[in-house]
């Protein structure tokens, strides 16, 4: 589940990203319109599910602390590796939303580009941050629930 969540997460910063270099080829807008509104609704999906999927994995870890009696720092340890992803990945999110509202705005000739150019770029820098994030966050989570399963099979073994 890991690694599809990864593989999700890159693909829709790799669309995000794609899409932004479309946008200064003229021939390309309909594209960069296209690219930029899928790689949008898969980033709010990929980011989303990372965060319930690092929730159900240190619920998990509390459940099986508590109920193998295990003493340990095992759920402070994944609550705190886990903590920096909510708030990289809220900020991604934003981001990438506010993003793709104002590039709606500068297609029907509200805007300006510039606001839509400068919130796009943040939304590539803001997934980026967060991507490491969630890496690093899932890598150290594993790890964490092998130590739990570990500990639970020498307990009944």
């Amino acid at each position: 589940m890991a690694a599809a969540l990864l593989t999700l997460t890159a693909l829709s910063c790799v669309g995000i990203a794609v899409s932004f270099g479309l946008a200064f080829l003229p021939a390309q807008v309909s594209n960069h319109v296209l690219i930029g509104v899928f790689a949008t609704m898969l980033n709010l999906l990929a980011h989303s599910l990372m965060m319930f999927y690092l929730i159900g994995k240190g619920k998990a870890v509390k459940e099986a602390v508590a109920e193998g009696a295990l003493d340990g720092d095992y759920v402070r340890r994944i609550t705190r590796v886990r903590a920096p992803v909510f708030s990289r990945a809220i900020l991604a999110l934003t981001c990438t939303m506010a993003a793709a509202i104002i590039g709606a705005s500068v297609d029907v000739r509200v805007l300006p580009t510039w606001p839509h150019m400068l919130l796009a770029a943040a939304a590539i820098a803001t997934n980026a941050y967060a991507f490491s994030a969630e890496m690093s966050a899932l890598a150290v989570s594993a790890r964490i629930v092998d130590e739990v399963n570990s500990r639970l099979t020498n307990a009944h073994g």
